[in-house]
């Protein structure tokens, strides 16, 4: 950054497994975060909560504004990948679905999208992640077409 250069972005990331694949197990992903967070820190991002389904990921970070987003995504989906196949977890290889989510959050709705994310697996007995989504970008009046959205399998 230079000198005289003050931000503070939050930005909220929804990614799935190729083919909605249930590949995230609930014993794997504390490490995949785990590395999906130095990922984040390692391009100076703010790694504040990552979370997410056996078939999908939510990230909210603290957003460095001389990265763009599509780089970001780009790099954690790219080694990410290399780090669960190197691991040898599944038969076959792990790929992330292509296209992502990015929502943009104010300092003092903060603690309402990190417990939204830490709460995952409560929010989704009630909800499909295909629901889950949807209502993200309506709530932020994203235009989409039905046809361009993740594969949905549900």
């Amino acid at each position: 950054m230079k000198p005289g250069a003050f931000t503070q972005l939050y930005t909220h990331l929804v990614f799935a497994v190729k083919y909605r694949e249930r590949l995230l197990r609930k014993e794997i992903r504390g490490e995949v975060f785990s590395y999906i967070s130095g990922i984040i820190t390692n391009r100076k991002h703010k790694s504040l909560i990552i979370n997410g389904m056996p078939d999908h990921i939510h990230i909210l970070l603290g957003l460095n504004p001389n990265d763009r987003i599509s780089d970001i995504v780009a790099c954690i989906k790219r080694d990410s990948s290399t780090f669960i196949n190197q691991k040898d977890w599944f038969r076959g290889k792990f790929h992330w679905q292509d296209g992502y989510g990015a929502f943009s959050y104010g300092k003092s709705q903060l603690d309402t999208i990190y417990n939204y994310i830490a709460k995952q697996e409560i929010h989704h007995t009630r909800r499909t992640f295909r629901q889950e989504y949807t209502e993200l970008l309506q709530k932020f009046e994203i235009e989409f077409d039905e046809k361009y959205l993740f594969d949905f399998f549900d």
